[in-house]
């Protein structure tokens, strides 16, 4: 066995060349032994959040943190202008159910989207959920919802605090009063009614020990069945493997009521196995359409026992196949749109037409199929973007979807299947011109050569004159694309002189699978060479310099920022890593983080162990190394990435720090890991607009 120098790091902060008093955790003399080597936990008390000692360490680094912020001249404009851009209607692409329409619609800055009614499209809306009500400071978001087939019941889920944990009701549409119905304990689930409209599939865990919500590992999912009515002891287990702990069960009723979908997912890789039941059948048991957990099999639509799906079996970049359900496992898939060059991000059938939704360089292109696959259309979209919508059944005439970009927040489109054309439904009134903004797709070379795209926006006619404060964000991970979208971080950050970079690095679905696993497990140091290279390529190319270059990610993109921030310190003069996986020998010991080992690999593994220990943020922190100006969010109830990760990484990086910058790290409360995500988050505005203001005054201060 042999004793890592990575105890050396951990020497208290006083010592560090870098004139901040960063507060003194409570150390421990923990070392773990990974198949013979032994490395050292000092910060793992940190991973207490409620300690009296982690709290009066949390106070401490909040009162440096904010006092810091709070004390830079621009804070208070940008946080107005923030408040500006963020301040216009959003709405959500229109559902329909029986004959009323449903959408969430924010009149601009409030806390959360109130989901509203149409009993006719032309008629007048009236809210029928408001989570504004809810709470008194807006923390408590509506996370999902799903009407019943005959649109006279709603059920939807709640969650507080920005916790994962949710709690779904049911609701009268007519009279907007809920019914007695409450179910707890679900997490990672949506609801879908059965056809008789009496109950909803659901899936949800066991409650976990009192105290242990928000750290406890969460495993055993089943799926229930839920009698409207009646209370959640007397619910049903539909399907239920104990003997598969770490599966994790959707199960959707299809368009016609005949059949319950089960999709049987193992953590977040996006293969899948694929049941059935025939609902018209009293007590069938489920049939194993694909058992080999080979591929993603995402059904769209079925028309009698002809199921359609999507998958990308022997099609990296995706196709629609029909398959036929008559009992047999592993049935032959006959094309219907066979792969083509663009990666397909989504299909609906509605309008008796499949719509398929491609990323072309990672941007969206929507294509309209005959059901037998014959090209009939594809939509114009008025610049690079992306769309998400097409929600209906296969007999609708009607849908609607959701455009957005860069500089065009979110218009709301309906496209008729009669006329074949589409019109603006719902468009914001903008506190700002689109005109005056441009945005580039440029493409450059990684450390091993590959080409990757990145976008490129700021005001019209910006120039590579060495001169742009540029900010760089990235993601690079779990087969997610990272295409254009309105931030009114991003705007305000532009409107204030910079220019916003976006890298589509690997590791997500930019370019299908192919793309997705040449980011994953092994290969995950390619998206830190990816991200390296666009910072790079962006001071060669003379865009910026490395005083004026910033970068940003959050989630698996915090990690990212951690990773290559240790790898590249000289790149960058600041850096923002947000709700990041920073140890990466145990993000799997706290409530979902197992299910990212389908990405990530697992420290249990002796191979596996050593590509993780290669590149883990917290395990690769240099001591005496001169770091940029860091700050670090995380939130205190984010039970998704816990914050332990943060709080260690960032106390570590604060003993570490071998330069003037500072090591900061702000830890919102009430708040959990959607916080700072901008539009959609289930985060308040008013916290998302304070977060953001701290991101940018921060980022100002640190560029020259």
């Amino acid at each position: 066995m042999k004793l890592l120098p990575f105890v050396l790091l951990f020497v208290v902060a006083a010592a560090s060349a870098a004139p901040w008093a960063y507060p003194k955790p409570v150390l421990s003399d923990q070392v773990d032994d990974y198949h013979g080597t032994k490395i050292p936990d000092p910060y793992r008390k940190l991973e207490d959040p409620d300690s009296p000692e982690t709290r009066k360490w949390i106070d401490a680094e909040n009162r440096i943190t904010h006092g810091y912020l709070d004390a830079v001249p621009g804070r208070a404009a940008i946080r107005k202008n923030l408040t500006d851009l963020w301040n216009y209607e959003r709405y959500s692409p229109p559902s329909k159910n029986g004959s009323r329409y449903f959408f969430t619609k924010n009149d601009g800055l409030q806390n959360q989207a109130p989901l509203y009614v149409l009993d006719a499209l032309d008629g007048t809306p009236r809210v029928l959920i408001d989570p504004n009500t809810l709470s008194e400071n807006g923390t408590v978001s509506l996370q999902g919802y799903a009407v019943s087939h005959d649109g006279n019941l709603i059920a939807y889920g709640t969650a507080s605090g920005g916790s994962d944990w949710e709690e779904w009701r049911v609701r009268d549409v007519a009279t907007g009063k809920d019914r007695p119905d409450v179910l707890k304990w679900v997490k990672f689930s949506g609801a879908s009614w059965a056809p008789d409209n009496g109950g909803v599939y659901y899936s949800r865990y066991d409650e976990p020990a009192k105290g242990r919500e928000l750290q406890a590992v969460v495993k055993n999912q089943k799926l229930w069945f839920h009698r409207i009515g009646t209370s959640q002891s007397e619910d049903v287990v539909v399907y239920a493997r104990p003997d598969q702990p770490d599966w994790l069960f959707g199960g959707n009723v299809s368009d016609d009521g005949r059949w319950l979908i089960l999709s049987v997912i193992e953590g977040t890789s996006r293969k899948n196995r694929l049941y059935y039941k025939d609902l018209s059948k009293p007590g069938a048991d489920f049939v194993k359409l694909f058992d080999r957990h080979d591929a993603k099999y995402q059904f769209i639509d079925s028309v009698g026992t002809t199921f359609y799906f999507l998958t990308n079996k022997d099609a990296p970049r995706g196709r629609v196949v029909s398959v036929e359900a008559d009992g047999k496992t592993d049935p032959a898939l006959s094309d219907v749109v066979p792969e083509g060059n663009g990666a397909i991000e989504g299909v609906s059938l509605v309008g008796d037409r499949f719509v398929v939704d491609y990323l072309q360089d990672a941007a969206s292109h929507v294509k309209l199929y005959s059901r037998d696959g014959k090209l009939e259309k594809e939509l114009t979209l008025p610049t690079l973007g992306t769309v998400e919508g097409f929600a209906g059944k296969r007999t609708d005439r009607e849908t609607f979807f959701s455009f957005v970009s860069f500089a065009y927040p979110v218009r709301i489109y309906r496209y008729d299947f009669e006329t074949g054309t589409h019109s603006v439904w719902k468009e914001p009134k903008l506190p700002f011109h689109p005109e005056d903004f441009e945005t580039k797709e440029v493409f450059y070379p990684s450390k091993d050569g590959t080409k990757v795209p990145m976008f490129l926006v700021g005001k019209k006619g910006f120039k590579a004159d060495g001169e742009n404060r540029t900010l760089l964000y990235g993601y690079g991970g779990f087969d997610l694309a990272q295409t254009p979208s309105y931030s009114a971080r991003v705007m305000s950050w532009i409107e204030r002189g910079g220019l916003y970079a976006l890298a589509c690095i690997r590791g997500g679905s930019e370019y299908g699978e192919e793309w997705h696993q040449a980011g994953m497990l092994g290969k995950k140091q390619n998206v830190f060479d990816d991200f390296a290279a666009a910072g790079q390529w962006l001071v060669s190319q003379h865009y910026t310099t490395s005083a004026r270059l910033a970068a940003h990610g959050r989630s698996n993109g915090g990690l990212l920022i951690g990773a290559v921030v240790n790898q590249h310190p000289e790149l960058f003069a600041a850096a923002v890593a947000q709700a990041g996986v920073m140890d990466m020998l145990r993000y799997e010991k706290f409530t979902i983080g197992w299910a990212w080992a389908s990405d990530y690999g697992s420290a249990a593994k002796p191979e596996e162990f050593r590509w993780l220990r290669a590149y883990s943020p917290l395990h690769n922190i240099r001591k005496g190394a001169r770091y940029p100006a860091m700050l670090v969010l995380t939130a205190d109830h984010d039970d998704r990435v816990v914050p332990a990760h943060s709080f260690k990484y960032a106390a570590a990086l604060q003993a570490a720090q071998g330069g003037p910058a500072p090591v900061l790290i702000r830890i919102e409360t009430q708040a959990g890991h959607g916080g700072g995500g901008d539009l959609g988050s289930n985060t308040s505005v008013t916290k998302q607009i304070d977060e953001a203001a701290d991101i940018l005054a921060f980022l100002e201060k640190n560029t020259r």
